[in-house]
């Protein structure tokens, strides 16, 4: 089988890691090494890190997903802060740095396909207020807009009181608001250990529930 029909065949994600690589070429670990840096030199594939890789344009099968991208580039991490909220349709400007939420320390890691922006939170359970979404081009985690917004106000030290500032500030049409879960907001209130999170989500649902 030729080298490219071989990639092809086996790599059906369109962003995937060297494991997927060590699975499928056989022989030793020169051969493997070989092989990924003849693909690369022929922009089969493109190493966004070592270890990580997106199929050439030529090959790509699903279209590039830079949700999914951002999960194996650094993590355990989520897709938060403008990015969620830009995805969420709650925000109207485009973002153009994919901003990832981490336990770890903060990072930004800059490859072919743009930059990706980590940055760290502090909660009692990480992945609160936190969805998988599973799409046709990749699988990845999204912050719920509140927990976006959470992020936000812990990671630029906000002291936001209410719906007003955080509405201004980032531009957020006040209807978004009224589809609410309280359910959702109690939870994020609950897991955060920073004041300001806390005062925020407490007001914001007093303000609501009026």
């Amino acid at each position: 089988m030729h080298d490219i029909d071989l990639l092809n065949e086996k790599v059906t994600e369109d962003i995937f890691s060297d494991t997927l690589l060590k699975n499928f070429i056989k022989g030793t670990k020169d051969r493997r090494y070989s092989l990924v840096k003849r693909w690369l030199k022929q922009g089969a594939i493109i190493r966004l890190k070592r270890g990580v890789y997106v199929l050439g344009e030529k090959y790509r099968q699903k279209g590039r997903n830079l949700f999914q991208a951002a999960q194996m580039l650094y993590g355990p991490s989520y897709i938060s802060f403008e990015s969620a909220l830009s995805y969420h349709g709650w925000i109207p400007e485009a973002v153009y740095t994919v901003t990832s939420a981490v336990e770890k320390r903060a990072k930004e890691i800059k490859t072919p396909l743009g930059v990706f922006s980590y940055t760290p939170v502090n909660y009692e359970t990480f992945f609160t207020g936190v969805d998988r979404i599973e799409g046709d081009n990749g699988v990845f985690l999204m912050a719920s807009p509140w927990r976006a917004l959470a992020d936000y106000v812990y990671a630029y030290r906000k002291n936001w009181k209410g719906l007003r500032p955080a509405a201004e500030s980032l531009r957020i049409d006040a209807d978004v608001f009224k589809n609410t879960s309280f359910k959702l907001m109690e939870d994020i209130h609950n897991s955060a250990r920073n004041r300001r999170v806390k005062e925020f989500i407490k007001t914001c649902m007093e303000e609501i529930t009026k």
